[in-house]
């Protein structure tokens, strides 16, 4: 299991009620890092389905733009202001 391993998706701004904090997620140790460090709470059916994508997108066993929506999905839970952008 390669956690630096650069699996990349289309990035999602994360954007909190502090304008200092602002995140640009692209890799599954991008989103794991914000959503365990950042996140206001952790205890939502969306955050946690998140924290298990990111794990089973380096096993292999997830794509990585399904963790790209479980993100998305999290940060509305959460009311945090994600920004979904496409190439």
């Amino acid at each position: 299991m390669e956690w630096d391993t650069p699996i990349e998706f289309a990035p999602v701004i994360l954007m909190f009620k502090d304008p200092e904090r602002v995140f640009s997620i692209r890799t599954a140790m991008g989103a794991a890092n914000a959503l365990i460090r950042e996140f206001p709470c952790d205890d939502g059916e969306e955050f946690l389905l998140a924290i298990k994508l990111c794990l089973d997108v380096v096993k292999g066993i997830a794509d990585p733009e399904q963790l790209r929506a479980a993100i998305i999905r999290a940060a509305e839970e959460a009311g945090v202001t994600a920004i979904a952008v496409l190439h």
